[in-house]
């Protein structure tokens, strides 16, 4: 089973949490085979991808693994959906309504881009709780799961500005939205907090995500190639698979690479790069999947915005990479600086 970070194991355990996940479109399935076995109660927990889908080794595996905790507890029927190319709302909404009309629940959205179609389907199946991550949808029965990336983010920005010998650090954003400018501020500030006589040189692949910038790992390749000539010698990326890219770009410079969403030094596909992933910016992706899942279970479904922080171990940054604690101020920097964010003597920008 896919490893499940110390970070979900916490947040979960928090229960007093309200959380919530989302759905996006596509057509693979988990151990669900035709549904004709088993009545509509029988059916449990689905997800839909966001652009990238299934293998990001990002946002959208953190997802999963929410699911398989989900399914390995309850011993139910999932699903878990891929999106499709070029897809549009309407793909969407029939995606969204597929899942509930066959009597899964939660179907959980993970993206954004799913809220208008979220909106609109759960209002026409209100026996269905939705959830979707990373945006805001009214409806009495809809989770709205969203993460101060921000702060996370800060975190990360304090290890690259500790670990830099070159005062030049990078940032790559997959697309050019607000939700990953809140990634770039708080890493901005917290490389600035640390050292003000380091540089941040910033990047988007694109200004939407139709155009790649969420999976295109040669995208993400050549603009970490390009912040590396400039002396780059730390590079965080916001860019789920595109993000690939740029690992690989830092690993073959033989520069630092900080990751996002899960904890990349761990993942398989990673591997060999690991050594040059010094650390991941953490979202607690898989935790809030497989919270709203037992919100449901339990018959006390969750609703409502809910925020993951620092404070509740929502987001948080990765030590798995032994260099983490070896690099000299590193480690006692990003502890002062959590202390700090979570008692709010540092108030981390989001733009």
């Amino acid at each position: 089973m896919r490893r499940i970070s110390k970070l979900t194991r916490v947040a979960v355990g928090v229960a007093s949490l309200a959380l919530a996940a989302t759905a996006c479109g596509g057509t693979s399935s988990d151990n669900n085979d035709s549904g004709s076995d088993g009545g509509k109660d029988d059916l449990g927990l689905a997800i839909a991808y966001d652009i990238g889908g299934k293998g990001d080794q990002s946002f959208n595996d953190a997802a999963f693994a929410g699911l398989e905790k989900a399914r390995d507890e309850f011993g139910y029927k999932t699903a878990d959906i891929e999106p499709t190319e070029g897809e549009t709302d309407a793909d969407k909404e029939q995606r969204l309504a597929s899942l509930a009309k066959q009597g899964y629940n939660p179907v959980i959205g993970v993206g954004f881009a799913y809220g208008p179609a979220m909106e609109a389907v759960a209002a026409k199946y209100p026996d269905t709780t939705f959830g979707i991550v990373d945006s805001v949808v009214e409806g009495d029965n809809v989770a709205s799961l969203v993460f101060a990336e921000e702060q996370a983010s800060y975190l990360a920005g304090v290890a690259a500005a500790k670990a830099t010998e070159t005062n030049t650090v990078g940032f790559v954003g997959g697309v050019d939205i607000p939700l990953i400018h809140k990634f770039e501020a708080g890493y901005k500030q917290g490389v600035q907090d640390t050292d003000p006589k380091v540089k941040v040189l910033s990047q988007y692949l694109t200004q939407t995500a139709e155009e790649g910038g969420f999976s295109s790992p040669d995208k993400g390749k050549a603009a970490a190639e390009g912040q590396i000539e400039k002396n780059a010698d730390v590079v965080y990326q916001a860019a789920g698979l595109s993000g690939q890219g740029v690992i690989e770009a830092a690993a073959k410079a033989k520069v630092w690479a900080i990751g996002v969403d899960s904890d990349q030094y761990e993942q398989e596909a990673l591997a060999a790069y690991k050594d040059y992933i010094l650390t991941s910016a953490l979202k607690d992706v898989g935790g809030a999947v497989y919270a709203l899942a037992k919100s449901v279970e339990d018959g006390e479904p969750l609703t409502g915005v809910q925020t993951f922080d620092l404070k509740v171990d929502g987001v948080g940054l990765s030590e798995s990479n032994p260099e983490f604690a070896n690099i000299e101020g590193l480690q006692d920097a990003v502890n002062e600086a959590k202390e700090g964010i979570i008692d709010g003597s540092i108030k981390v920008n989001t733009e």
